[in-house]
């Protein structure tokens, strides 16, 4: 029998958590994963990496902060594999722009600054230009729910590279994010990877093309095993 290698917790709070699940075991080697939902500090000490869904971030904050959670996970992402989607993305970002009164308690670890402006009222579709997933010359097609917006990157000098994993093309942005320069980027960037830590700002759980989630575990949850 293959032993496990790694286990990756979900935090189930809420969003779309099962969709996740279900990614990752269908993945070649899966054999290898132990997955599980994280809803107490316990179940979050058994991982070895962590993915936050998409859903409502402000909500998601405050169930991880009634259930203890959100402590231990600020201290799980400064050295574990973290994957957050859209909400999750806000939840890892530096500065969150537009929230709600109150402000937003965010998880502060990837250089990035998000605004909660909505890509559209309405979800859509679009094909995604990517690199370093599996058959980068193959679109992937990203789905879009009430999206925040990558509006900056400013990484520290002693923090890794920011790279662009996946990226919208300029004229898909709301007219109101559309820069007349045509100078869009980073708003167009809509998947980025720093170090351990991974930010996409759709939904790739919701489609049945895997290959992010083959991405995040074979460069972010195995590559930290090896280390």
């Amino acid at each position: 029998m293959t032993p496990v290698v790694s286990r990756i917790g979900i935090l189930a709070l809420q969003g779309a958590f099962v969709e996740h699940k279900a990614a990752l075991e269908r993945l070649p080697y899966h054999r290898k994963l132990e997955v599980i939902f994280v809803k107490t500090p316990e179940e979050l000490a058994q991982c070895d990496a962590l993915i936050i869904p998409g859903g409502e971030s402000t909500t998601i904050a405050l169930l991880a902060r009634l259930s203890g959670l959100f402590e231990p996970l600020k201290e799980f992402v400064k050295d574990k594999p973290v994957w957050g989607t859209c909400a999750g993305a806000i939840l890892l970002s530096q500065v969150a722009e537009n929230t709600k009164k109150g402000g937003q308690e965010l998880l502060v670890v990837a250089g990035t600054e998000t605004k909660l402006t909505l890509m559209q009222v309405e979800s859509f579709e679009a094909e995604l230009t990517v690199s370093g997933l599996k058959d980068p010359e193959r679109p992937f097609n990203g789905f879009f729910i009430r999206a925040p917006v990558v509006v900056k990157l400013h990484p520290g000098p002693e923090d890794p590279p920011i790279q662009v994993i996946a990226s919208l093309s300029p004229n898909l942005l709301p007219p109101a994010l559309q820069s007349p320069d045509h100078s869009d980027e980073p708003k167009t960037f809509v998947g980025l990877r720093q170090g351990l830590h991974f930010l996409t700002t759709f939904h790739p759980e919701l489609t049945n093309d895997d290959r992010f989630h083959e991405y995040f575990v074979r460069e972010c949850v195995f590559a930290n095993k090896r280390t």
